[in-house]
């Protein structure tokens, strides 16, 4: 599961590092360091989405 779990996140990796070259880039030219934060910001984010998800999924589990 945490194979499964490392592809899936290299892969969303992947799909926001081209979001971000091909659309944050065209608006801001020479925008380096923002879309890096940018796209720290999204990961952040996303990983602690899914973090408090999968807790409360756990709690639930662990309730019945």
């Amino acid at each position: 599961t945490s194979g499964f779990g490392l592809v899936a996140a290299l892969a969303w990796n992947n799909v926001i590092q081209e979001f971000i070259n091909d659309y944050i880039k065209k608006w801001i030219p020479g925008s380096g360091l923002v879309s890096l934060l940018l796209y720290a910001v999204l990961i952040t984010t996303l990983a602690v989405l899914v973090t408090l998800q999968l807790s409360k999924i756990l709690d639930r589990l662990e309730n019945k």
